[in-house]
């Protein structure tokens, strides 16, 4: 560990604005430092199978402005068992990589975790992902990018709502986390913020359907994707009986979330964090997440990382109560 000449850096999982970004920021951070630094493809199945190519300065020239990430990314099932494992570290030990930085989300930060604690090679986590439900750091790179497109696609939705007089329910991604929808919820005015977060969301809708009877105006239901009532079209289709006099139409927003240029903030928290991994390095660190607190960066062991759950700002909910129709506060314990 204390000589560090060869350090690695890959993208695994689901692709988030600002990952190059943070890929020309390890590697140009690296190269200053003196290291030499390699692009590992495809995340950990190009580690697996050794698409593993060097990187310079000018490899990663015009690529900060870029949605997704130049050295692709993927989800491999062979990491997952022990001779996929092996197998890439026998791949990093031929390239004389001595360490690791993962941009990516918690299922690669667990995966890079349980290959640190069986071989010798440091891990660095960068948090990259547009849930933002990483815990350890107030926002993961891509988030403040996905955040407003849904707020551009949703204006773009509420003009034909109002056009029309229908209430539309919108979903966006987040699996089983709500930052997404309560952030950009409250950006666009949603008259109604569903999220995991929270109980009896359907009642929620129903009793804001029940209100809006007498008000007859168009509305937007925003709906994350993992709440407990199902999927968006499916709670529509429980709705949509009970209040036969509404127009109700459902728009999924889908993987136009993850595309995109990333927002200025995204650039500038990915290379914050993308020369923050290569300090790391330098210091002696392993098995640890940079993240980003109160607009300092710190450092997160990466089993705290994965095993704690990241709770929604209580005061989020709270102006969402006061701000919004119908938004209860009852959390999930």
């Amino acid at each position: 560990m204390a000589n560090i000449k060869r350090i690695g850096v890959l993208t695994s999982g689901g692709d988030a604005p600002g990952m190059n970004a943070a890929i020309r920021a390890v590697t140009r951070a690296g190269i200053n430092s003196g290291m030499e630094v390699f692009g590992i493809m495809r995340g950990y199945q190009g580690m697996i199978e050794g698409d593993i190519v060097p990187m310079s300065s000018e490899t990663v020239s015009g690529i900060i402005q870029k949605g997704g990430t130049f050295l692709l990314t993927a989800r491999s099932q062979e990491f997952r068992e022990p001779e996929g494992r092996k197998t890439a570290y026998e791949q990093l030990k031929r390239f004389q990589i001595d360490a690791v930085v993962i941009i990516g989300g918690d299922g690669s930060f667990t995966g890079a975790n349980i290959m640190a604690n069986e071989y010798d090679v440091s891990f660095i986590g960068i948090p990259g992902t547009i849930d933002n439900d990483l815990y350890g750091t107030d926002y993961t790179i891509g988030f403040d990018t996905a955040v407003n497109t849904v707020v551009d696609a949703i204006d773009k939705i509420r003009d034909t709502a109002s056009s029309h007089n229908r209430i539309f329910f919108v979903e966006v991604m987040g699996r089983e986390a709500g930052f997404v929808a309560i952030h950009s919820g409250i950006a666009c005015g949603a008259e109604v913020i569903m999220i995991p977060e929270e109980k009896n969301q359907i009642e929620k809708a129903r009793r804001f359907l029940s209100e809006r009877a007498r008000k007859n105006r168009s509305s937007i239901i925003l709906v994350a994707e993992g709440i407990e009532e199902g999927s968006t079209m499916e709670v529509a289709e429980i709705l949509k009986p009970e209040f036969p006099q509404f127009d109700m139409r459902v728009s999924i927003l889908g993987h136009i979330q993850r595309g995109g240029s990333p927002s200025a903030k995204d650039r500038i928290i990915a290379s914050r964090m993308g020369a923050a991994a290569v300090e790391a390095l330098i210091d002696q660190q392993k098995s640890i997440m940079i993240g980003l607190i109160n607009d300092e960066i710190v450092h997160v062991p990466l089993n705290k990382t994965i095993k704690m759950d990241k709770a929604i700002d209580p005061d989020l909910i709270n102006l969402t109560e006061e701000i919004s129709t119908y938004v209860s506060s009852e959390l999930k314990l």
